[in-house]
């Protein structure tokens, strides 16, 4: 069976939507094949525990893309046309020490300086300075991030023109521990703020994370961790909607395993069943480079980007715990009792550096660092049973499996029973009664439920200065074109990288549109298009 489309997409992750809804509404027909049951990639809600228990299968937190023109100029109309809504809690973390220490921190910045405060009066100052410090920069970030890599003016060169750009030149090569410890002198502020820059996974000893020690906790302190209302997976199904509306579809259970080339320019995919989607303009990807690369003939992509990707770095796998509880996590403090969306627990600054260590060494970890405690329905109850909650552990861990251990199938579960009795020394409350069910995965359960998520990781890649802006995912193809003619890429294995931040979607719409003569301000700056049909099959 053949079908046909100006543009085929492949892959339904919450950044190939993006670019899909794009070019839908600059009136290109476009059809999405997702390899899943359902779109969003890493950005899905799905009953995995229990009925009416909604969870986050990946991604909980979409702070990052609040500052992306998609949404802050409502581009498509998800905010005000498809539903989409988001909440920002408050407190917007509650961290717990190896001591039994802990620190809250609130949308007030007063407040937060009082917390912090606490521990030490001057990193309280630091704190306030820092997040001063960032504000008077955040625009030139914010541009280097949501332009493509070449369409607009370097990041060196916007920091050139800025009165403490010379600062800014040299913190962003940096490490985030650099700059924490540079910056703050009580261990466990220190703790907290490496905590947040290991949001993302990236070490946070690693050359170019420097900004993470600034951009995360300003992000949060904004808006806090912000959160989707009804789940992280309404992103993708108010892109659905709005694709629908365009006249694309999104199709699931398509799993595409081939390009489909034509004296050497990609036409179209070819998926596991032997369907083939030919594609009249383009084709764009959001299959990891990694796999990508094993579906055309290798003389098709040229020897510096089979290189790029053999030695592409694909990051640190993760490890999640799920629970639908009857409760949730409540925190014993010195100061009363505390709930949190965004909880955790930090290890002190060594810990966070050898844990860091472990895992790009491939050792296995049984108490890491860091641990995240999101529990979502404290703020939005549509996520379960009345009087119910969804939580989830999230951690960092090996791939490999630690001498002596056979399967991560057993090995999981004793390590969920572990991380379970580490937040019990400080959320008692959180007894076997109180949970309904339980659901592990290891990085391998990761890996299988998203191919793409290779080793269990869920960042696209690693962020180190050998894999960003026009590096990623090759040098020389930063600009969402692949050395195939026909083929563009996107997702996060581009610029600027993983996380919810819609980014490489609207930067990958930018070059495509700019490839076809128009731009992404002329296509939302025209007249929106009538509804063309119903929602596709494959939205929930």
């Amino acid at each position: 069976m053949t079908s046909t489309a100006d543009f085929v997409v492949a892959g339904a992750g919450h950044n190939s939507l993006i670019t899909a809804a794009y070019l839908a509404k600059a009136g290109h027909e476009v059809v999405v094949l997702e390899a899943r049951s359902i779109p969003g990639g890493g950005a899905a809600s799905e009953e995995l525990l229990a009925p009416g228990y909604l969870i986050d299968s990946c991604s909980t937190g979409h702070t990052l893309i609040q500052t992306n023109p998609l949404l802050t100029s409502d581009e498509l109309g998800l905010l005000g046309r498809y539903g989409l809504d988001y909440i920002e809690p408050d407190p917007f973390a509650h961290v717990v020490f190896p001591d039994g220490r802990a620190l809250t921190m609130w949308l007030d910045l007063d407040r937060s300086c009082e917390e912090i405060a606490r521990f030490s009066e001057r990193d309280a100052e630091t704190y306030r300075r820092m997040i001063a410090e960032y504000d008077a920069v955040k625009h030139l970030f914010a541009a280097s991030r949501f332009t493509p890599p070449g369409f607009g003016p370097s990041l060196e060169a916007m920091l050139a023109k800025h009165p403490d750009g010379r600062k800014w030149m040299r913190r962003r090569m940096m490490s985030a521990w650099d700059v924490i410890r540079h910056e703050y002198e009580s261990e466990h502020v220190r703790s907290f703020m490496l905590w947040q820059a290991f949001q993302t996974l990236v070490p946070v000893d690693g050359a170019g994370s420097g900004p993470l020690a600034y951009s995360i906790v300003f992000g949060r302190q904004r808006r806090s961790w912000t959160i989707p209302r009804g789940g992280s997976g309404q992103l993708p199904d108010a892109l659905v909607r709005c694709i629908a509306d365009h006249g694309g579809s999104v199709l699931c259970n398509r799993v595409v395993s081939r390009l489909v080339l034509d004296d050497g320019r990609c036409v179209g995919v070819e998926t596991d069943d032997g369907e083939r989607f030919l594609a009249g303009r383009g084709v764009v990807s959001t299959i990891h480079v990694k796999h990508l690369i094993g579906m055309a003939p290798t003389d098709a992509w040229g020897d510096d980007f089979r290189y790029a990707v053999e030695t592409y770095d694909v990051g640190l796998s993760g490890f999640a715990t799920y629970l639908a509880t009857g409760k949730p996590p409540v925190f014993e403090t010195a100061g009363g009792t505390r709930t949190a969306v965004s909880a955790g627990l930090a290890g002190w600054p060594q810990q966070f550096l050898d844990h860091g260590r472990r895992l790009r060494d491939g050792i296995y970890d049984p108490d890491p660092a860091w641990m995240l405690i999101a529990t979502p329905t404290l703020v939005d109850p549509s996520r379960a049973p009345e009087g119910h909650h969804t939580v989830k552990f999230l951690t960092g861990q090996a791939w490999p499996l630690p001498e002596g251990e056979t399967s991560w199938d057993e090995l999981k579960e004793r390590q969920a029973d572990r991380q379970l009795e580490r937040v019990r020394r400080f959320a008692p409350g959180l007894t076997d009664d109180a949970i309904v069910a339980r659901l592990v995965k290891s990085p391998v359960d990761i890996e299988r439920q998203n191919r793409h998520m290779i080793h269990g990781t869920f960042h696209g890649g690693d962020r180190g200065l050998a894999q960003i802006g026009g590096l990623r995912p090759a040098p020389g193809w930063g600009q969402h074109r692949l050395p195939i003619p026909g083929l563009y890429q996107t997702g996060g294995t581009t610029h600027p990288g993983g996380s919810i931040t819609g980014a490489p979607g609207r930067n990958a719409a930018a070059v495509i549109l700019a490839d076809l003569g128009t731009s992404i301000e002329e296509v939302v700056g025209a007249a929106p298009m009538a509804a063309q049909g119903a929602r596709t099959a494959g939205g929930r």
